[in-house]
């Protein structure tokens, strides 16, 4: 296949095969040869410096033989770790062909990166590890996408992350950072995968500081051997029962659903800002698919600022490319004409019709934030109604906000944040964990939340209301007019329970200045 390198690109290749890569801490983004991202992916990639595979991978009918084919870890130890991960893998099936589902829409392109730079093809199981292949995963560490880059790293990485996209979560940007990542860190442990693995789940200062502990005691250095945290040290395990499973399935009586080995998407040129809907609709498939493929755009449609592409199913290319050559530019997106009234501004209308006050002012003459009433605004809206964007950053937020249980006996209450509010105001006063709050809502512990936003908060303060008893002794001097009912009543306690109290014979009544013993939980008389 053909394609075209600008100048720059083919300057940037020259000089990187001129200037061998120096290992550097990596915590820096290392730089490397470009990789080329084609129009489609139909055809390996090479890169500047690496040798192809002796394997000819196209001959691979099912994409889990061109993995087990391209192995470099060798053979795991047996140990306790490697073995409760096999057998957790072995006894959950129904995992393996979730994960193995999710997968197919990615594997091909991520392979093809892996074996450009001669890396070892285990790491293409990372994403199981990471994020079982859910690109919408988002953990309590603000971690994001199918290989879990936190914010800072990925803006590292170059992963831009604002309103309308998230790097983070695109398929192919991510998976190049993630794998520059890695090789970093491998040069950066001396080609030791296993610490790279571990680095890249806990940080290379937290695996520098175990080495440097072991040499002082005069232990080895191996992966093995350091005293890593608990989620480390399950994690590079997990990887390689994964990898042992996938190399032989039928060892461990396991299944691994065909995966094609050919391209699953093709990148499309959208040219402008498009609505996804329309994109679906083009490409003749489902919104939810388009959605699968394109995780990274947050809303309804791709980012007014690009990229402005598209992946779509690799059947669909010529599809979606006839139907696109005939659908205008400017139809792409839908545009209504809104007059500025009284109490408008900027942010209020781009909130009302979901976009930003940025993609309000590349269309319109805004001088800064500055509306006036009878201004005439042209706004980019959506074909559809918000609700059938399902998998939009706010539909996927109120899937999980209805769909969340606290324990037995909360109660669901719908906050919205005020000024001075935080996680942990909240968790003290409905007696829940920061992490719990977090959770329920999509978010993790250290994001920040504003005034306006709601929140769905599983309460536990009345609950402890009603479990938490006081009991005290009272002694009680019967009065005019007391029963024993009365005074049940009186003290939120049972009959039998004063009787009991007061070993009080059946055929004696009360009488006016008797005393009775009471026990009586004082936080429900109060």
């Amino acid at each position: 296949m053909l394609f075209r390198i600008s100048f720059s690109l083919f300057f940037a290749l020259a000089v990187s095969a001129c200037n061998p890569i120096k290992p550097v801490d990596p915590i820096t983004p290392i730089p490397e040869a470009p990789i080329l991202l084609l129009e489609n992916v139909a055809q390996p990639i090479t890169a500047q410096g690496t040798q192809p595979s002796a394997i000819d991978n196209t001959k691979r009918d099912n994409l889990w033989d061109r993995i087990r084919d391209n192995y470099k870890l060798g053979t795991p130890p047996s140990n306790q770790r490697m073995t409760s991960q096999l057998n957790w893998f072995k006894s959950h099936q129904s995992y393996l062909n979730r994960v193995s589902e999710r997968s197919k829409r990615y594997m091909f392109f991520i392979m093809q990166q892996i074996e450009v730079r001669d890396m070892p093809a285990e790491i293409a199981l990372l994403p199981i590890v990471e994020s079982a292949f859910d690109p919408f995963a988002y953990s309590h560490g603000r971690a994001s996408g199918v290989w879990q880059f936190i914010p800072s790293t990925g803006h590292m990485y170059g992963l831009k992350q604002d309103w309308w996209f998230d790097g983070r979560r695109d398929i192919r940007q991510s998976t190049i950072a993630a794998l520059k990542f890695l090789r970093g860190l491998s040069r950066e442990f001396k080609g030791d995968w296993m610490l790279a693995l571990a680095a890249y789940n806990s940080g290379a200062g937290t695996v520098r500081k175990a080495i440097r502990k072991n040499k002082r005691q005069g232990k080895p250095t191996d992966f093995w051997s350091l005293a890593l945290p608990k989620e480390t040290k399950a994690y590079v395990p997990k990887l390689l029962a994964l990898a042992s499973l996938v190399k032989n399935p039928e060892k461990f009586s396991v299944t691994l659903p065909f995966i094609e080995n050919k391209p699953y998407f093709a990148v499309i040129e959208t040219g402008s800002q498009m609505d996804l809907s329309q994109a679906a609709q083009m490409a003749e498939i489902d919104l939810e698919e388009i959605y699968k493929l394109n995780p990274q755009y947050n809303q309804w449609a791709t980012s007014p600022n690009g990229p402005h592409e598209i992946l779509v199913p690799f059947t669909q290319q010529e599809i979606i490319r006839k139907n696109l050559e005939a659908l205008p530019s400017g139809q792409r997106i839908k545009w209504q004409r809104y007059e500025v009234m009284s109490g408008d501004s900027l942010i209020s209308i781009a909130n009302k019709f979901h976009t930003t006050p940025a993609a309000l002012k590349q269309v319109n003459p805004v001088q800064g934030s500055l509306v006036r009433i009878g201004d005439k605004l042209l706004i980019p809206t959506a074909f559809k109604n918000q609700s059938s964007y399902t998998y939009s950053a706010n539909n996927r937020l109120n899937k999980k906000q209805k769909n969340t249980r606290g324990s037995k006996g909360s109660q669901k209450i719908n906050h919205t944040v005020q000024n001075g509010d935080s996680f942990w105001s909240l968790a003290r006063k409905h007696n829940v964990s920061t992490r719990s709050i977090a959770k329920w809502n999509g978010m993790a512990p250290k994001d920040p939340i504003k005034p306006g936003q709601k929140l769905v908060i599983w309460s536990k303060s009345q609950l402890i209301k009603q479990n938490r008893e006081i009991i005290r002794k009272i002694n009680y001097r019967v009065r005019n007019g007391d029963s024993l009912h009365r005074i049940a009543d009186k003290f939120n306690v049972k009959v039998k329970d004063i009787k009991r109290w007061n070993q009080i014979n059946k055929k004696k009544y009360l009488q006016p200045g008797d005393k009775l013993i009471l026990y009586v939980d004082v936080t429900q008389n109060s």
